[in-house]
């Protein structure tokens, strides 16, 4: 097996990976035993990849091993019983599931959604030129409305709403529970032998479990009575319950299944577009040289839209060095698992290890990002290397790359375009007015990572593009009550 650190018996190394941010102590094994590391999590054999070489060689190369999951007892099991895609194996669930999201967001399918996606994003601007102190759930509101509308045939005007409240809350449950290590029934699976009185660890996931599937009902339920009313807009919940027959799928598949989105999309999208206001505060310089983009290529006198991407390549420049200077699933989104023994440069996987891409240590090897810590854009331009030219790896690999990448692409750029175009990004200043630049690395502990929330000063850069925002707003409020 690759080297790594020896364990003991009966737990392995279970008692050396902390329950919070393990993949620091991921990142420190790669660097001391190599890019491909093992350990032991009870029985069960770890693999962890700490460099994207192997990630493609293994996960993409060889997909026909590496493209199933490991058991989850707690996340999957327990809380979810079995219903989300994204923990099961490959299996025939797993590729109904694959199905529903591949037709709701393949790349074609994905521009069809620019529409909503411009005009929620023309609200945004304007609700952060309003309230800039509040950008932050600004940002959230933009991702709920979007995946919502696309999912549900509905908007989100408030964060505050309760089915962003209720979805956020489910979603960072299932994130703190689905840590490596963090419950001993992971590594002993005996334990769900026992009577279930004794077993301490189903309580709290099962009361949340009830939760998430009234939740769930209620939203697809919702969508129902709307489709024999006539008034839901085409959405991914309307289209799959409509093939529903033709799927095989029971309702709680499909309501877990169309869910998928609204988990996922809003803490990966808003959390990406936090950690670029982040970066902006640690380097002035590379903001400076996007304005200086954008003035020569846009102007003053309208938005930056869709069809100008391919005229601004430093803005997808640092849309791509956002997704790698700080991942938000910084553990490589869920983990993959072997379905059959393998070798890989002389090293022995076995059947049934569970796979780690560390992303924290990915997208800081310096052999591939030079100068990792710093925020440099030009190394997507500058680099002869098409993998950073088609920078798809912050979306996991092979069959199971993340659905949902190119919706969440398209919702990065325009609003990094948008927002380096109307506003100065500039740190909050202490009561003697001196400037408080928030810690780089100051970031959650859930398996999706985003930063600690932090105060900034976002300044609109001159009066044309103030009055261009509340000009586009004005036109676009219209076109918005279409969703309701």
């Amino acid at each position: 097996m690759p080297p790594g650190p020896l364990g003991l018996p009966w737990i392995g190394n279970r008692h050396e990976l902390p329950a919070i941010k393990p993949w620091k102590k991921f990142a420190e094994w790669s660097k001391r035993y190599g890019p491909v590391t093992s350990i032991f999590l009870g029985s069960t054999p770890v693999i962890i990849l700490g460099t994207a070489q192997p990630a493609w060689d293994l996960l993409e190369k060889r997909s026909d091993i590496y493209s199933s999951r490991p058991r989850f007892v707690v996340a999957g099991e327990i809380l979810s019983d079995n219903n989300r895609g994204l923990m099961l194996p490959n299996n025939e669930p797993w590729r109904r599931w694959r199905k529903v999201l591949h037709s709701g967001f393949h790349a074609k399918k994905a521009e069809s959604y620019t529409n909503i996606q411009s005009l929620e994003s023309k609200l945004l601007m304007q609700q952060i030129l309003d309230d800039p102190k509040n950008y932050e759930r600004h940002l959230q509101r933009y991702a709920a409305s979007v995946v919502v509308s696309v999912s549900y045939g509905k908007r989100i005007d408030s964060v505050d709403e309760w089915i962003v409240k209720e979805n956020m809350e489910s979603m960072d449950y299932l994130t703190s529970v689905n840590i490596p290590g963090k419950y001993i029934v992971e590594s002993w699976p005996w334990l769900l032998k026992l009577p279930r009185s004794l077993q301490w660890f189903r309580k709290e996931p099962e009361i949340r479990r009830q939760r998430d599937v009234n939740f769930l009902m209620y939203l697809l339920n919702d969508v129902k009575n709307r489709m024999k009313n006539g008034t839901v807009p085409d959405c991914l919940t309307a289209q799959t319950i409509s093939n529903m027959d033709k799927l095989g799928m029971k309702e709680i598949e499909v309501a877990y299944a169309v869910s998928s989105p609204f988990g996922a999309g809003i803490e990966t999208t808003a959390g990406t577009l936090t950690i670029f206001i982040l970066a902006m505060l640690h380097f002035p310089e590379v903001l400076k040289k996007a304005q200086k983009e954008l003035d020569s290529v846009i102007g003053f006198d309208r938005m930056p839209e869709f069809d100008d991407k391919e005229s601004l390549p430093y803005i997808r420049a640092i849309v791509n060095e956002t997704l790698r200077w700080r991942p938000v699933p910084i553990l490589g989104g869920t983990p993959h698992a072997a379905i059959s023994d393998d070798v890989y440069n002389e090293m022995f996987i076995p059947k049934g290890a569970t796979v780690f891409a560390n992303f924290h240590g990915i997208m800081q090897d310096p052999g591939m990002f030079p100068d990792p810590e710093s925020f440099l854009p030009e190394r997507f331009i500058d680099s002869p290397n098409p993998r950073l030219r088609d920078f798809d790896l912050p979306f996991g690999f092979g069959r199971r790359i993340c659905p949902g990448m190119h919706l969440a692409l398209n919702s990065i750029f325009i609003n990094v375009s948008r927002l380096i175009w109307a506003f100065d990004i500039l740190p909050a200043l202490d009561k003697n007015g001196k400037e408080v630049i928030p810690d780089s690395h100051n970031f959650t502990n859930g398996f999706n990572s985003r930063p600690v929330s932090f105060d900034c000063r976002l300044l609109p850069r001159n009066g044309k593009t103030t009055a261009c925002i509340e000009e586009e707003w004005q036109a676009a409020k219209t076109r918005l009550e279409d969703w309701r």
